[in-house]
């Protein structure tokens, strides 16, 4: 057993007065990430601090977040560092601009105390990576169980809030990328509506589903992070629309009831695992002692959708990452993907040792702008209007729910991901940019498993009030992190 384990288990309890003193809440942050990601069970969630956030929490402590300290995925730009994605190709893209989601976030009183590691690009180079690795930054390790996944692609922001390293983190979605790693380590995502936050400086997928959003411990927390870094951008025309659905997205958190609401449950998206059902099936009796009127809903979802979804992804990937790599201001050697496919084989060393780049290779290929509409078309309506929208009005609900994603499966650099895909309904909200928020509702095995809220498009705030009542009415009991290997629990 690693020596400083009991150190490290020690210092995992987060301190009851945090927030009392922003400055003196960042240096205990920068504490627990030289105890814990640095040493300790090393998770490598975090691969840059900032030094000074301390002094610039007391600077901000009358200003709406008030210090507080969030930790920066590292597909989206910062002044002080460079933003890399992971990739060795943009370790020097040190542009010195911060993405507008940040401009906003520091006006608010945010501190960006470090950016985090992640699945490099996204996860979208290869079906065949692991979730979390990154050449920049290795692998990430969940802090339930250091020898299991933290899923991906935002799985630095997503270990690093749930071992206490900073108050909340921004992580990314184009599917599944907040939402996932948020429920494997047990703590609350939520990826809003596609429009509502900024993509400008952010290192792209798809202009179609890419979205950046909070992850934190509680709803509320997320919420008040969300209402900081949402907004209108001139230079990225999905947000047009907004400024007219900003909100105090924490408004009527406190009090919000399930009484009365009726909420669809997609029973089929719970997937063949009975332990996860159990769980499921725990959450749905507290959302009905609650007052919630549950609707359990038939549905499957249309494999055509996932086929559709692919091609626009690797389509707009071309597109949308080169325009990205072309505009940077920054000395780096890769201004197309093309040149970031060539660049992976020039390193395949250090880039390509435990996975290949097939999917860019695919998306160089992608270039039948027929194809492409078609395909956005169809696999658009198919998740929203014949998807959500049509499940919501047949079935008067006004939400649906369905457990995430199963519990966090063996990180597996050799041979990749095994996870059950037969979990969860993520990638419809995906697909058409609606809001989907995790919330924590027990564990398997002591690893974590999180509810799925999924809502219309711009009901962000309605979702957020219903995971917020959730929150208080759920019965079981949370997983915390081990910073150890999984074992089994005690008598069994």
């Amino acid at each position: 057993m690693n020596k400083l384990l009991p150190f490290a288990a020690a210092a995992l309890a987060l301190p009851a007065a945090l927030h009392a003193s922003p400055a003196g809440d960042a240096a205990t942050y920068l504490e627990r990430i030289a105890a814990l990601d640095d040493a300790g069970p090393a998770l490598d969630a975090v691969i840059a601090v900032n030094p000074g956030a301390p002094a610039e929490a007391a600077a901000a402590a009358g200003l709406p977040l008030a210090g507080r300290t969030v930790l920066v995925k590292d597909n989206v730009e910062t002044r002080e560092w460079p933003t890399t994605a992971g990739s060795l190709a943009l370790k020097d893209n040190m542009t010195g601009r911060d993405a507008p989601l940040v401009a906003r976030l520091r006006a608010a009183g945010g501190v960006v105390l470090g950016k985090t590691n992640l699945s490099e690009w996204a996860n979208i180079r290869s079906g065949n990576s692991t979730s979390g690795w990154s050449a920049v930054g290795g692998l990430t390790r969940n802090p339930h169980a250091t020898d299991r996944n933290a899923c991906g692609s935002s799985s630095g922001s997503g270990a690093a809030v749930a071992a206490g390293l900073a108050w909340a983190a921004i992580g990314t979605e184009t599917d599944g990328s907040i939402t996932c790693p948020a429920s494997i380590n047990g703590i609350v995502g939520f990826k809003p509506t596609v429009g509502l936050v900024s993509r400008t400086h952010v290192v792209p997928i798809s202009a179609s589903q890419d979205t950046a959003g909070p992850m934190a411990r509680t709803v509320a927390d997320a919420a008040l992070l969300l209402g900081a870094i949402a907004g209108s951008d001139p230079a990225d025309p999905a947000t047009a629309e907004a400024d007219a659905h900003l909100a105090d997205f924490t408004a009527g958190l406190a009090g919000a009831s399930l009484a009365g609401m009726r909420i669809g449950v997609l029973r089929k998206q719970a997937g063949n695992d009975p332990r996860v059902s159990e769980v499921f099936d725990a959450a749905l009796a507290d959302l009905a002692r609650a007052g919630a009127e549950l609707v359990e809903i038939d549905f499957e979802i249309p494999p055509t959708m996932g086929t559709g979804e692919i091609a626009v992804l690797l389509h707009e990937l071309r597109r949308d990452l080169g325009a990205y790599l072309a505009g940077s201001p920054a000395d780096i050697p890769v201004r197309s993907l093309a040149d970031v496919i060539a660049f992976n084989r020039a390193h395949a060393a250090a880039e390509m040792r435990w996975f290949g780049q097939e999917l860019f290779e695919a998306a160089e290929k992608a270039t039948d702008e027929d194809a492409y509409a078609k395909a956005r078309e169809e696999s658009l309506r198919l998740a929203g209007a014949e998807g959500i929208d049509r499940l919501l009005a047949e079935n008067r609900v006004a939400l649906l729910v369905a457990p995430t994603v199963g519990p966090a499966w063996t990180t597996d650099l050799v041979n990749g991901a095994h996870y059950n895909g037969s979990i969860g309904a993520g990638s419809l909200a995906a697909v058409a940019g609606y809001p989907h928020l995790t919330v924590p509702m027990g564990a398997v095995e002591t690893l974590p498993v999180g509810l799925s809220f999924i809502g219309p498009k711009w009901a962000d705030s309605t979702v957020l009030r219903a995971g917020a009542a959730y929150e208080r009415a759920r019965t079981a009991a949370l997983a915390q992190p081990s910073l150890q290997r999984w074992a089994p629990a005690a008598g069994k």
